[in-house]
């Protein structure tokens, strides 16, 4: 049976991060072998041992904690080096789609459409756009990826993540890794651990049993070190009582000599609450300062409070992992020059292949060259990412409109159908009466309005203020005596959004919904110029202006053979959605446009799983997410069926808000009194679904292709690597289409531990030819037929005869066979 891996017997020697990507596929052709950079560390190196012997304590603490950058590159963190010794500093940028600095940069997908391509290869190329790139804009680390589970469909960061599945996360982190650290670019896995949700992320006590943490969210983790991951960032959150980054039961019971994890442990930004139990517990780094890791720790050792040791420890990791990557000897290869052109074509390769057909009646798709109506604002807006520490600064981002038009000779139109930017108020409707659509304050100036705004009849009202200064800086705007926009408490304005926070011509964007009663309500501004002078605008959406705008699309689709509707949701760090529809009108929007036209798409921009009462009344769904800077490309290609849908869900995706994995229970989410309780264990996405009977309204791993595919004559045997599950699929088509055939494992009937129905237990991205037959093998390996015992604190293999599935979806089960397990014999 699989033994807990000690410190010492850690891979001595990780596989390329080509071998890792032909692991997890079932092997892959030979790719370009990893460079020394992602092999992991085995100790210190001769070298950081003696830099470590002529450090002063002065000059080592300064390595454990970040300081003010005097550059200019704009990244999330700087370490100054120790320039007397040669120490460079490290430059450290966020950067889970791309490298996020105030400079340009690909703009990749989100992880979460990487990870619905089921393509370990493909992650690996993604994760090599990225490591050039982070070298090229004269970054050091990379703050990604994000491996935590998706266990909440509310959850604000899951399209910075990869799935609900661990096996899954598993295999795509293992090999993004692979590719950033081929690079020379030092990858950081993040949050460790059970940062599952934003809600209360910097309070919040996340309750787990040990069964549950090791087999749902510490396997991505795990597969991250056994990768080679240089460095490893604390989540904010607690875990069992005790804050993730002063956490001895995660950083070294589990990290370190469980894992054999050599690299640094680095607090998320602000996350360090202590000095001595951080320091003690496993904590390498504070960042972005030194509150708990400069001048406290300094005097904690001084006055015998810290051991120096724990400071010594702390410096050789991180010296090592520099080592490793040819930092401290200027071995390190010279940094590249950005190659946009390559990471524009793996951009798009990645948006195409995880676009996921989640309907398709009728024939909608792919169009046909006929006349489009296209709807909504994010189809004539780029939509490119998310907001937080995703957004990245694209070399270009195209419109869908622009690329559907380019595409096409048939008639393209657009409606708006759903206003995001407001449109003025009228003059009358103020008084005193101001120029509402574009004041400007002068440096140095201030201008105040008081006045009354004046409203017909009762209506709801959306208030969109426009503002070009610092976030800090915007206008004050009170209605009625009350704050229209205040700042998020805890984040100021740095969580907003990505697209719908910013105007078409550059302005930030704020938005409030208000029901008002007809009459008179007071309305006072204040704005201050600051050093560079403010332009602001207030506009308004109402139920008048918003009738018109439907009312528009609506004759658009009826004139039109095709309508492909935009949908979006802007989701964005520091902020959980709080429901699963579509946000503002959205959804009556979709029912009046499907009304008219029965050929209606729509295109879904959004976060995560969204509830889909429309649905019934649509032609076909496509899931895009955020696709990055060739979104609107990739868009367009597989509405015309240039390229077949390729992408699977990595999460189920619930019919409504009351039948998930944490409804219902405030318990489970978001907390009660400050704690969180993973109530439901090893039974997150699927496998709770499997296990309560639920049918969800889309389950994991499915995806429509534009042909089809059959699947026949399945065998399982035990071999000592594990089971080797073969099976036939043949496309039944007319067309060259993408296949993605699953494997499932049910329970052990020799274990006495709780257990999933069933779990996935591998996969194969195929592409077929019309009438292409292939014999496809599937190893799912010991680790994935094992539990962990808690009471024993191990793996434990699942031994018996155990049940084999093979399907197109979790929800799509077609073969069923066995195969006995049995124990390794020694």
């Amino acid at each position: 049976m699989p033994e807990p891996v000690s410190r010492r017997s850690t891979l001595r020697l990780v596989a390329s991060a080509a071998a890792v990507a032909a692991a997890a596929t079932g092997g892959l052709t030979s790719l370009t072998p990893a460079v020394a950079a992602g092999r992991p560390v085995t100790g210190a190196g001769p070298r950081a041992e003696r830099l470590l012997a002529r450090l002063t304590l002065d000059e080592k603490i300064s390595l454990l904690h970040g300081a003010t950058d005097p550059g200019t590159l704009g990244q999330a963190g700087y370490v100054p080096g120790v320039p007397r010794l040669g120490i460079p500093p490290l430059r450290l940028a966020d950067g889970p789609a791309g490298v996020r600095v105030t400079r340009h940069a690909t703009a990749l997908p989100a992880p979460v459409l990487l990870a619905a391509a089921f393509d370990p290869e493909l992650a690996l190329r993604y994760g090599r756009v990225i490591g050039r790139e982070g070298r090229a804009l004269g970054q050091d680390v990379l703050l990604s990826p994000m491996v935590n589970v998706i266990r909440t469909p509310y959850a604000g960061r899951n399209f910075e993540t990869f799935s609900e599945d661990p096996l899954l996360a598993s295999d795509i982190v293992a090999a993004e890794i692979g590719g950033i650290q081929d690079e020379g670019l030092i990858a950081t896995v993040k949050h460790f651990a059970l940062n599952n949700q934003e809600k209360d992320r910097n309070s919040i006590d996340v309750r787990a049993g040990e069964q549950t943490m090791h087999e749902i969210e510490l396997r991505g983790f795990e597969a991250a070190v056994t990768a080679g991951t240089g460095a490893v960032m604390g989540a904010y959150n607690k875990v069992n009582g005790t804050f993730a980054c002063e956490n001895r039961t995660l950083l070294t019971d589990v990290l370190r000599d469980q894992w054999g994890f050599e690299g640094w442990v680095m607090t998320d930004w602000y996350a360090a609450h202590s000095t001595v139990a951080a320091i003690t517990a496993g904590l390498d780094m504070e960042m972005p300062d030194g509150t708990y890791f400069g001048t406290a720790l300094e005097s904690a050792v001084r006055n015998g409070g810290v051991a120096e040791a724990y400071v010594d420890r702390a410096v050789r990791r991180i010296l090592s992992v520099m080592d490793r990557f040819g930092l401290l000897d200027g071995s390190a290869p010279p940094r590249p020059g950005r190659d946009a052109a390559a990471g524009a074509a793996v951009a798009l390769e990645v948006a195409k292949a995880g676009a996921t057909l989640l309907r398709n009646e009728h024939g909608t798709l792919p169009l046909d060259g006929g006349s489009v109506a296209v709807v909504g604002p994010t189809g004539a807006l780029p939509f490119v990412s998310g907001g937080g520490s995703a957004h990245v600064v694209p070399d270009h981002a195209d419109s869908p409109l622009d690329a559907i038009r380019a595409r096409t000779r048939g008639t393209v139109t657009h409606a708006l159908g759903e206003d995001l930017f407001g449109k003025a108020i009228p003059g009358p409707a103020l008084t005193p009466a101001f120029e509402s659509e574009g004041r400007r304050v002068a440096a140095g100036q201030t201008w105040e309005y008081d006045g009354t705004l004046t409203v017909a009849e009762d209506d709801e009202w959306t208030f969109v203020l426009h503002f070009s200064s610092a976030p800090t800086a915007r206008p004050t705007v009170l209605l009625d005596g009350a704050e229209l926009f205040p700042l998020a408490a805890g984040y100021g304005e740095y969580f907003s959004g990505g697209l719908v926070a910013t105007a078409p011509d550059g302005l930030g964007v704020r938005r409030r919904t208000l029901r008002l009663a007809k009459g008179t309500h007071t309305l006072k501004i204040s704005a201050a110029g600051g050093d560079a002078g403010l332009l602001f605008r207030l506009r308004r959406i109402t139920g008048a202006t918003r009738a018109l705008d439907v009312a528009e699309a609506v004759r658009a689709a009826r004139t039109a053979r095709h309508v492909v509707l935009f949908a979006y949701e802007d989701a964005t760090e520091g902020l959980d959605r709080t429901s699963l529809a579509l946000p503002g009108h959205q959804e009556q929007l979709i029912r009046a446009v499907a009304a008219a036209n029965p050929r209606t798409t729509v295109v879904l921009n959004t976060s995560s799983a969204t509830s889909m009462p429309w649905l019934a009344d649509t032609g076909a769904v496509l899931q895009m997410y955020y696709p990055g800077q060739e979104g609107a490309a990739a868009t367009a290609a597989v509405l015309f069926g240039d390229s077949d849908p390729g992408g699977r869900l990595t999460q189920s995706f619930p019919v409504d808000d009351d039948h998930h994995p944490v409804a219902g229970d405030p318990r489970r989410y978001p907390g009660v009194d400050g704690t969180e309780e993973y109530s439901e264990g090893i039974h997150v996405g699927y496998r709770w679904y499997d296990a309560r009977g639920v049918r969800p309204l889309f389950p994991f791993g499915h995806g429509l292709s534009y042909t089809s595919f059959a699947y026949s004559d399945p065998r399982a045997r035990w071999t000592r690597d594990g089971l080797e599950v073969t099976f036939t699929v043949r496309n039944t088509g007319r067309r060259t289409g993408v296949d993605v055939p699953q494997v499932y494992v049910g329970r052990s009937p020799d274990l006495r531990l709780d257990q999933a129905v069933r779990v996935l237990g591998g996969y194969r991205r195929l592409v077929l030819s019309a009438g292409e037959r292939r014999r496809v093998t599937v190893r799912v390996a010991p680790r994935t037929l094992s539990s962990w015992d808690a009471g024993r604190h191990r793996w434990t293999l699942g031994t018996g005869r155990r049940t084999v599935w093979v399907g197109a979806s979790s929800g799509d089960l077609r073969l069923r066979t066995s195969a006995r397990v049995a124990a390794a014999r020694h």
